[in-house]
């Protein structure tokens, strides 16, 4: 049950901020702003060194479980390119595995451990193989590929696939992306960049919150 609550979870929240940096604390100061600012699903990825240390830290810190709403945050981890990172994270604290492509032993382990687990893919085909391992949500990657309308074509031959745009979400296209039938949007570098450029982590909540009011009206 905890698999399809963390499932639904994701789709309701609908944005999950998808973190880089150069250091596991930078990475924990942008979880912490983007929390503050609204964004409750957060996915930290492996090319961050020492990743797991901000996983582990952020899992602590924000526990799903948690009755205090300012302290609740599903953990993620990010470019998961193996099983074995896979399970390092989920063992760090990880509750939702993401890939930048289908990986069918990376799907299979999170089967094993019942976490969600949302690869990459870019074709029809490797959707429909994905949903075929038993994958929830399908992270449609590189985003900037594509337009909102690419929902459209996979939701015809596959209308119960559920699709996450990852790469080139911006505020600007946000809401095409929602109305067009995407389950959640994957933000990165739009979030945090400019607090990176200036130093003032702040911007990222006031990003995020922006995000957050944009995704909720895409969805009135």
């Amino acid at each position: 049950m905890k698999k399809l609550k963390l499932v639904q979870q994701i789709s309701s929240e609908g944005v999950v901020a998808v973190l880089r940096g150069e250091t596991p604390e930078e990475v924990v100061e942008m979880a912490d702003q983007a929390i503050a600012g609204g964004i409750k699903v957060i996915e930290v990825t492996m090319t961050v060194p020492f990743a797991l240390r901000a996983i582990e830290e952020l899992a602590k810190r924000y526990s799903s479980t948690t009755q205090d709403a300012s302290k609740y945050a599903i953990i993620g981890v990010g470019t998961a390119l193996d099983p074995e990172t896979a399970r390092a994270a989920i063992l760090s604290g990880a509750e939702f595995v993401v890939g930048p492509s289908l990986n069918p032993n990376t799907v299979a382990l999170c089967n094993r451990y019942r976490v969600p687990v949302m690869p990459g893919c870019m074709t029809i085909q490797e959707i429909q193989t994905a949903l075929e391992l038993g994958v929830d949500i399908v992270k449609l990657f590189p985003g900037n590929l594509y337009s909102p309308a690419m929902i459209k074509a996979i939701k015809g031959p596959l209308p119960q696939a559920n699709i996450m745009p990852t790469g080139g979400v911006s505020l600007s296209n946000l809401g095409e992306w929602i109305q067009a039938g995407a389950v959640a949007v994957g933000i990165g570098s739009d979030l945090t960049s400019e607090a990176v450029k200036t130093g003032d982590y702040g911007l990222v909540a006031k990003r995020a919150a922006q995000y957050i009011e944009a995704y909720r009206a895409a969805k009135k």
